[in-house]
């Protein structure tokens, strides 16, 4: 069981980066419109959706792991200051904190690699 858990524990992290940027793509307007609202230029959304999405198949394969959950972690870090720093508000409060687990898990996946269920093993 040892050599699934960590690749069951790369697809917990990757599976809510894939979900997000596959919705930044639908909803694209809206999302731009709200990171200009929180003061982020909108001409930066191809980048976030290709790193959601990107780094989240890279966590899935277990290709250049370590980097992609470097990658991942300072996003989670980053968007968690930028955009629930209002930590007076409950439901702003708990994306903040959800926000800084993910990045926890993901500089524990940095750590220690994606394990032997993985392309980067090879």
């Amino acid at each position: 069981m040892d050599k699934y858990q960590t690749l069951v524990g790369r697809l917990l992290l990757a599976h809510i980066f894939l979900l997000a940027g596959i919705s930044k793509i639908s909803g694209y307007a809206g999302t731009q419109g709200w990171m200009e609202s929180m003061g982020v230029p909108g001409m930066l959304l191809p980048l976030v959706i290709l790193l959601e999405i990107g780094g989240a198949l890279a966590l899935i394969i277990g290709w250049q792991t370590r980097w992609a959950a470097w990658a991942l972690a300072a996003f989670s870090v980053l968007s968690a200051v930028i955009f629930h720093s209002n930590l007076a508000d409950q439901m702003q409060s708990i994306l903040f904190m959800k926000n800084l687990a993910m990045a926890g898990g993901l500089l524990v996946l940095a750590a220690h690699g994606a394990g032997p269920v993985s392309l980067d093993r090879k």
